[in-house]
């Protein structure tokens, strides 16, 4: 269970060093904050973490001290050590704040400025970001005070990771789940973001992941792409602020919270995909791993074992790439990827002139950190006029450095990019 959720999570080196204060108030949830607390001491944050009294009723003091390393703040007054200020210096001391759950009390009394307990007074002298990802059961998450918290606290600059869908402490089902770890994460991520909401107003289309192109009922021609760049470009784009569309073909990822995802299966799927969102795109990345070729034809039944050789022909797809640096006007910007094993730098600077792109990302697989399925990446990104090595690292961190560059990048002439 923890492996496959640290699957669903792009790391980042962003957390390391990073002061996080975690808020737990009192639901069942409370239970699901040890995996986000673990994930955070494992990649180097430093972690401190409050409880309510009701959260102590969930899950014990002991077993959240032991994960992060440090005591429980708890209580206003503790007896035998000085208290007086230690709510202030610990919201001095948090970088980014996260409230894990959050119930519907706690939730009115942060949105009203009510401070009765170490918790609430700590957050009314934050001046750091907060996440706050509410859990309760689906009837309160749906009443009106609670609908307005939110939505007050959202509009004075909260993040709120929302509940989810699922089955209820109660035995029903409903909205009222706390969010899984990754969206938490993902959230986080966008919290200490040093370019937050910088490109709001803005849609990002990314294309991530192999497609696969059938022969026969049961045979197909695909790749080996996990689409763990591209997805890690969506969640660096929603980070930003951007609507962001996630063009994208078979794989195990968990899609990004708030990211409108449309799953596709071949080239072509992914061209008609990209071809419906692209006239409303600011920024296309294509990250994807698109089949050249495909069979020319297709077998409506399996093909039988015989004897001797077996031949197909095949046809080119549609470089969807291509075919939309036809269309592109002046405000759009267009990034490629190139994944190259011979004379990787000439190929790339021949795409990017060819497809007329604003910038193309080399990587070669055969690289040591550059390989499929890998969690980093090792990329050098063109520009017309410049080229700049990033070197090993997390494939959302190499994310950040491409989006970086785009913002770098000169502002077009009027008529340009026709």
């Amino acid at each position: 269970m923890q492996n496959d959720t640290y699957q669903r999570i792009f790391p980042t080196s962003r957390l390391k060093d990073q002061r996080i204060l975690v808020g737990i108030t009192g639901g069942i949830a409370a239970y699901k904050t040890c995996e986000l607390i673990r994930y955070l001491v494992t990649h180097g944050a430093e972690v401190r973490c409050m409880m309510t009294a009701s959260a102590k009723e969930f899950i014990t003091e002991t077993t959240i001290e032991s994960l992060c390393n440090h005591p429980v703040y708890s209580e206003m007054f503790p007896t035998g050590e000085f208290s007086a200020t230690h709510h202030v210096h610990l919201a001095d001391w948090a970088d980014v704040t996260m409230i894990v759950p959050a119930t519907a009390n706690m939730i009115g009394k942060i949105a009203n400025g009510i401070a009765d307990d170490f918790l609430s007074t700590t957050c009314l002298a934050l001046h750091t970001p907060v996440v706050i990802a509410p859990a309760m059961n689906a009837n309160m998450w749906q009443n009106a005070a609670v609908q307005r918290n939110v939505s007050f606290l959202k509009e004075n600059g909260c993040l709120i990771c929302g509940p989810e869908a699922g089955f209820l402490a109660e035995g029903y089902s409903g909205v009222g789940r706390l969010a899984r770890t990754d969206y938490l994460i993902q959230y986080l991520y966008k919290a200490m973001h040093p370019s937050r909401d910088s490109l709001a107003g803005k849609t990002v289309t990314v294309t991530a992941g192999r497609t696969e192109e059938a022969i026969d009922p049961v045979r197909m021609l695909t790749n080996r792409s996990t689409g763990k760049m591209g997805f890690a470009l969506a969640w660096e784009a929603f980070a930003r602020g951007a609507m962001v569309h996630l063009v994208h073909g078979p794989g195990n990822l968990t899609a990004p919270i708030e990211v409108e995802t449309v799953p596709i299966r071949s080239a072509e799927d992914m061209y008609q995909a990209v071809k419906s969102v692209f006239p409303k795109t600011d920024i296309l990345i294509s990250a994807a791993a698109i089949a050249d070729y495909r069979p020319k034809s297709y077998a409506p039944g399996k093909l039988k074992k015989k004897d001797g050789d077996l031949s197909f022909q095949f046809e080119r797809t549609r470089d969807v790439l291509k075919e939309m640096s036809q269309k592109k006007q002046a405000h759009q910007r267009l990034v490629g990827f190139a994944v190259e094993t011979d004379s990787p730098e000439a190929n790339a600077r021949k795409k990017l002139r060819a497809k007329k792109l604003d910038l193309i990302v080399l990587n070669n697989p055969l690289t040591e950190g550059a390989a499929f399925a890998s969690e980093t990446n090792r990329v050098t990104i063109f520009s017309e006029n410049d080229q700049e090595e990033i070197a090993t690292a997390y494939k959302l961190d190499v994310a950040f450095e491409i989006f970086e560059k785009l913002a770098g990048l000169p502002a077009k002439a009027k008529g340009e990019g026709r």
